[in-house]
C-alpha cells in the first residue's frame, strides 16, 4: 500500500517556514484579518479568514480582528456584529479584537512625525489640481507648489486641521516621496484627509482620519503582526507599506500578497452587492442567492463545505476565476454525510391505492440518514390516498422509463410496489388522478412477493402531509463572469433565480430546527429558513443532488 504524501506547503507557509528556521520574530507567528466594517463578508472574505486562521494555527500562532474603520461615512456597527458573527460561524476564534481606531491618537503622532523628519506636508490643492500635477504611468508627475512649506508651518496647519479649522476637501495631509517614482502610489499619496462625520466607535473626537494605506501597515506594526497577509490588489501598496515603516522607525511587519477568490456566476464587489441590496434586486445581505456568507449559511451551505472549498482552491500568485460548481461539489459532499434523509412532494399528483383498506394508517419506519447509521429513525404515515410527484407518471412510457405508467409497477420508498391501474382526467384532460394497487407482501424491509422493480420513488401520505413554501434558488446571474460584461452588471442577472411553490412534506418536519440539514429524497438538499413559523414551514433549496449547469451547459 502506498504511503499517503503530505500535502505540499503553498507559498505563504514556505515564507512562514523559512522566517521560523530564521529564528525571526522570535519564532512568533501573529496574523490578522483586516475587514473594512462597510458591508457583509463574503465567499473571497472567507478564502482570506481560512488563510490567516489556518496558517497561523498550523504553526501555533494566533490572528488578530481587526476592523480597519477608517472610513466614517461607509462603516457601521451592523456590519461589525456581522463580520464577527461570520468568523465564529465559520469555526475561528481570534486572539483580540481590534480596531483602526483604538489607534487614532497613535497615528496622528506618526502623522506629526512624518512633518517632523521633512516627510510629510498639508497640501491645498483641490482633488482635481492634485490629479493633474500626478503625471501618468510613462509622464512624471509635477510638484505641489505647496511641497516646499516649512516644517513649522506643516505642523501649524495640521493641527489646525486636526481642530476644524478648516472645510472638508480645503486640505489635505501628504507624504512626500517621489513625483517622478514609476509606481503611481508613491507620488506623494495623500495620508490624511479632512471629513467631519459621526465615527461609529470615537464619535465626534476626529475631525481628520487616516487613509487607509496610511492606517494599514501602521496598525500592523503596532500590533507586531510578523505575516500581513492581502490579496494581490494590494501588489502596488506594498512599497508605500514599507516606505511608512521604514520612515516611522517602527516594528517592521511584512506584506505578502495573494491571489483573491472570484467566484463564476456571482460578484464579490461590496460596491454592486450593496447596490443589489439597496435597489431591492435581493431580500438583503443575507438573501440566498448571495455570494455573502450570511446567504450561504440561510442557503444551507455549511462551514465545513467552505472551508473544505478553501483548502481545495488553495493559495496562487495569479488571480483565476474559479467555477462555483466546485462550491456546490463540496457543498453536496458535507451534506450528503450529515443530512437528514426525508420526504417531500414539490409538484404533486394524488394516488389512490384502492386496494387499501379505507382509514387504515400504517406506521413505517425509515432512517434518518444512510450514511451515519447513528442518527436514529423517525415514523412515516403510510395510508390509501399519497402522493407522488408528477414527473413520476408518464402516461405513454418510454422503453427506458422505469418509473410509474399505466400497468407498469415501481416500489414506494421504505413502504410497497404499487402498480398503475387507471387514470382520472379532468373536463380538459388533464391528469388529476391516479388510482393504483399494492403488493401487499412487498413491503421494504419484509419483502417475500418475488417481484423485482427498477423503480423507486418517494411519496407523502395526503391526510398527514404538511404544507411548506419551498424557495428554488438558482445562481444569481446568468453569466459566468458578469464583473467583466459590457455594460451594467444587473442586466445579466438571472430572472428565474428564485422559483416559490408550496410543497407537501412529510408530517416529521414540523419538527424541523434552523440548525439541521435536509436532503428531500431525489430533489436535493434543503434548509429551513428563518421565515419559518410552527404554523408556516419554509425551507430553502441549498443545492441538488446533481450538477445541473454543467449538463445544461454539455460539459
Amino acid at each position: 500500500m502506498a504511503e499517503a504524501t503530505e500535502k505540499p506547503l503553498n507559498f505563504i507557509e514556505q515564507i512562514i517556514e523559512d522566517d521560523l528556521a530564521a529564528g525571526k520574530n522570535d519564532g512568533r507567528v501573529l496574523t490578522r484579518f483586516p475587514p473594512e466594517p462597510n458591508g457583509y463578508l463574503h465567499i473571497g472574505h472567507a478564502k482570506s479568514i481560512c488563510l490567516n486562521f489556518g496558517v497561523a494555527q498550523k504553526y501555533g500562532g494566533k490572528t488578530n480582528l481587526r476592523f480597519d474603520d477608517t472610513n466614517p461615512v461607509t462603516e457601521e456597527t451592523e456590519y461589525v456584529e456581522s463580520i464577527k458573527a461570520d468568523v465564529k460561524w465559520l469555526g475561528f476564534d481570534w486572539a483580540e479584537e481590534l480596531y483602526a481606531s483604538d489607534y487614532f491618537d497613535q497615528l496622528y503622532e506618526f502623522a506629526l512625525k512624518l512633518i517632523k523628519k521633512g516627510l510629510a506636508y498639508v497640501d491645498d490643492s483641490t482633488s482635481e489640481e492634485m490629479a493633474a500635477m500626478k503625471g501618468t504611468p510613462t509622464v512624471a508627475g509635477i510638484n505641489s507648489p505647496y511641497r516646499e512649506r516649512t516644517i513649522e508651518e506643516n505642523l501649524d496647519l495640521f493641527v489646525r486641521m486636526k481642530n476644524g479649522e478648516f472645510a472638508e476637501g480645503t486640505r489635505v495631509l501628504r507624504a512626500k516621496i517621489n513625483m517622478a517614482s514609476t509606481n503611481m502610489l508613491m507620488r506623494d499619496p495623500i495620508i490624511y484627509r479632512i471629513k467631519f462625520a459621526t465615527h461609529h466607535r470615537t464619535g465626534d473626537k476626529w475631525c481628520i482620519y487616516p487613509m487607509y494605506d496610511f492606517a494599514h501597515g501602521q496598525s500592523d506594526s503596532i500590533e507586531q503582526i510578523t505575516h500581513s497577509i492581502c490579496t494581490l490588489e494590494f501588489v502596488p501598496h506594498r512599497e508605500l507599506y514599507d516606505w511608512c515603516i521604514e520612515s516611522l522607525e517602527i516594528f517592521p511587519s511584512k506584506q505578502y500578497e495573494f491571489a483573491r477568490l472570484n467566484l463564476s456566476y456571482a460578484i464579490t464587489s461590496k460596491r454592486k452587492l450593496l447596490q443589489l441590496v439597496n435597489e431591492n434586486f435581493v431580500t438583503g445581505w443575507d438573501d440566498p442567492r448571495m455570494p455573502t456568507i450570511s446567504g450561504m449559511r440561510r442557503r444551507g451551505y455549511t462551514p465545513e463545505a467552505i472551508r473544505e472549498f478553501c483548502d481545495r482552491i488553495g493559495i496562487a500568485k495569479r488571480d483565476n476565476l474559479i467555477d462555483v460548481s466546485l462550491l456546490e461539489f463540496c457543498v453536496r459532499e458535507h451534506l450528503n454525510k450529515v443530512a437528514t434523509r426525508v420526504m417531500a412532494v414539490l409538484d404533486p399528483i394524488k394516488v389512490v391505492i384502492t386496494n387499501y383498506p379505507e382509514g387504515q394508517i400504517e406506521e413505517l419506519t425509515a432512517e434518518n440518514n444512510p450514511e451515519d447509521h447513528e442518527s436514529g429513525s423517525r415514523i412515516m404515515p403510510f395510508s390509501r390516498e399519497i402522493l407522488i410527484e408528477k414527473e413520476d407518471f408518464m402516461e405513454n412510457p418510454t422503453k427506458k422509463y422505469f418509473r410509474l405508467g399505466p400497468g407498469l409497477m415501481v416500489r414506494l420508498k421504505h413502504a410497497y410496489i404499487i402498480k398503475c391501474d387507471d387514470i382520472v382526467k379532468d373536463e380538459n384532460g388533464e391528469i388529476i388522478e391516479l388510482h393504483c394497487s399494492y403488493i401487499e407482501n412487498s413491503r421494504s424491509g419484509n419483502d417475500t412477493s418475488g417481484i423485482n422493480v427498477k423503480g423507486t420513488i418517494h411519496w407523502v401520505s395526503e391526510a398527514q402531509a404538511v404544507d411548506a413554501e419551498v424557495r428554488l434558488y438558482d445562481r444569481l446571474f446568468k453569466v459566468e463572469d458578469p464583473s467583466r460584461e459590457d455594460g451594467d452588471f444587473k442586466e445579466y442577472l438571472n430572472p428565474e433565480s428564485l422559483q416559490v411553490i408550496t410543497a407537501k412534506v412529510e408530517p416529521a418536519l414540523k419538527n424541523a430546527t434552523l440548525d439541521t440539514p435536509y436532503q428531500f429524497l431525489r430533489k436535493g438538499y434543503f434548509c429551513l429558513d428563518p421565515d419559518s413559523t410552527a404554523d408556516a414551514l419554509v425551507f430553502n433549496k441549498t443545492v441538488g443532488l446533481k450538477d445541473t449547469w454543467a449538463k445544461e451547459a454539455g460539459k
